[in-house]
């Protein structure tokens, strides 16, 4: 029986045979689609940064950001405060943004030390907690669209 080897064919020391070749590209391609690659590149990267600043101006105004937002301030407010006092808060922007069904008197509740927002119907809100030891009350000054907190001693 005579063996024949095809010249092509080279044999690896243990007489593995290669599978893969170090270049993945053809060796003959030199630069023919570079003009289409770097489009798409450019085109990709193009959607991708649009779709990102979409998502950002929508969430710049919306009311989950306004609640958290104003949960934090007034929380803070009252932290910052001394007892005996009164602090009025203009939430104009936050009665723009806030839903048909939620009550005006309902937008800010505060219960024991804790501060809770809510603009939407659905969902409990964004609530933050204050430390200051006092007695804290409230309304909603629809007139003015400003929400009056009257901080006294406990």
């Amino acid at each position: 029986m005579i063996k024949r080897l095809d010249k092509k064919a080279k044999s690896s020391p243990k007489g593995h045979e290669k599978i893969f070749h170090h270049n993945f590209f053809p060796k003959n391609r030199r630069g023919e689609n570079i003009l289409t690659e770097n489009l798409l590149f450019i085109i990709l990267n193009f959607v991708f940064l649009t779709v990102l600043i979409l998502f950002l101006v929508s969430k710049v105004g919306n009311a989950a950001v306004l609640e958290e937002k104003y949960s934090k301030q007034i929380a803070m407010i009252i932290d910052s405060s001394r007892p005996v006092m009164t602090v009025a808060i203009d939430m104009q922007d936050a009665m723009e943004e806030k839903e048909e069904g939620v009550l005006e008197n309902n937008i800010v509740i505060i219960n024991e030390n804790v501060v809770t927002v809510k603009l939407r119907e659905e969902g409990g809100g964004y609530s933050y907690s204050f430390f200051n030891d006092v007695a804290v009350s409230s309304y909603f000054d629809s007139t003015k669209n400003k929400f009056i907190i009257n901080i006294d001693r406990k």
